[in-house]
């Protein structure tokens, strides 16, 4: 009976201290976490090593690549991502690079309606690559813009043509969300992917944080890039 007793008595103390003390030890938690995360950004040496590390997040470190069938420059690349191709077939990496196609948007057409010219990028890119002395270059169709586009389309492209090797040259701030766009798209197909992030790109992982323009294209890009990680967390 007194042990009994001596049972209820503790399962009514655990019901009325165990939530609270539950409480306080997560109120304890997030104050070191805080805090902690607090000193590292006063310290200098931390906090620089936070920034980079946030940077570099955004950009893919490929290794050097020899050889691909083709070098494809990704749809928001730029003239950066055209520099680059240029370099790489100069290189003897490729004689092949592909733009995407440019389809007019519904301003773009109304400008055409009018009579006046709209700036077709591909077309600018391919003129572009000609002048720096790249012979071979054709056009990716497409109907609509954004990375994941590129995604669904490279695949039955690549087959199409037998390219089993292929180099995608984008910007430093874009590369690491798209290779994982492709290497989720290419999963299973024997096309291999390497994703090359421009050194002709405007972003510089090393100091985003002194420009406003580096600063907004991190904060955007990267979260693009952990909404991506979320949809996809095991990609």
């Amino acid at each position: 009976m007194v042990n009994l007793i001596s049972r209820n008595a503790s399962r009514s103390a655990i019901g009325r201290f165990g939530p609270r003390f539950r409480i306080g030890f997560w109120r304890w938690v997030a104050c070191i976490a805080l805090s902690l995360i607090a000193v590292t950004l006063i310290l200098p040496s931390s906090r620089r090593f936070l920034l980079l590390s946030a940077g570099h997040a955004l950009v893919e470190h490929s290794t050097a690549v020899d050889s691909a069938d083709v070098i494809v420059v990704a749809i928001d690349s730029g003239g950066a991502g055209t520099l680059e191709a240029a370099d790489l077939v100069h290189r003897g990496v490729s004689q092949q690079v592909a733009v995407f196609h440019d389809p007019p948007t519904a301003a773009d057409r109304e400008f055409l309606r009018r009579g006046l010219p709209y700036d077709d990028r591909a077309a600018i890119s391919t003129h572009q690559l000609r002048i720096l002395g790249v012979e071979k270059i054709e056009q990716i169709p497409r109907s609509t813009t954004g990375s994941e586009e590129e995604g669904e389309i490279l695949p039955g492209w690549c087959q199409r043509r037998g390219y089993r090797s292929v180099v995608i040259v984008t910007s430093a701030d874009h590369s690491r969300r798209i290779a994982r766009i492709l290497h989720r798209a290419l999963r299973g197909n024997r096309i291999g992917i390497t994703v090359i992030a421009s050194p002709y790109s405007s972003f510089n992982p090393d100091s985003w944080w002194k420009t406003r323009a580096g600063t907004r294209t991190e904060i955007v890009e990267s979260e693009k890039l952990l909404l991506d990680m979320i949809r996809h967390p095991f990609s």
